[in-house]
């Protein structure tokens, strides 16, 4: 006969990507990712060659980095979203 274990031992939640303990409380984010000096390289080379990426792009440009498509496509709104405002201040 298997006993279900007591609720405070229950595995924490997993909600819209975000972690959750006991369904309730503080939401945990995954970790920042941190780009070797190497990734950096190519993708602001890529950026400096396109702003956009098509998706075969992001895919290839995430596998030769070992690099998530997501990691790729955030990194370059990003990138976007600050060359945008440096743009604007001038």
């Amino acid at each position: 006969l298997l006993s279900r274990p007591p609720e405070h031992e229950k595995p924490p939640a997993v909600t819209n990507g975000e972690l959750r303990i006991n369904g309730k409380g503080k939401k945990l984010r995954k970790p920042r990712t941190i780009y070797s000096s190497l990734q950096l390289q190519a993708l602001n080379q890529r950026f400096q060659q396109t702003q956009y990426l098509a998706l075969p792009e992001r895919a290839e440009l995430a596998a030769q980095l070992g690099l998530t498509q997501t990691q790729v496509k955030i990194w370059f709104q990003n990138k976007r979203s600050k060359y945008k405002k440096i743009m604007k201040q001038g």
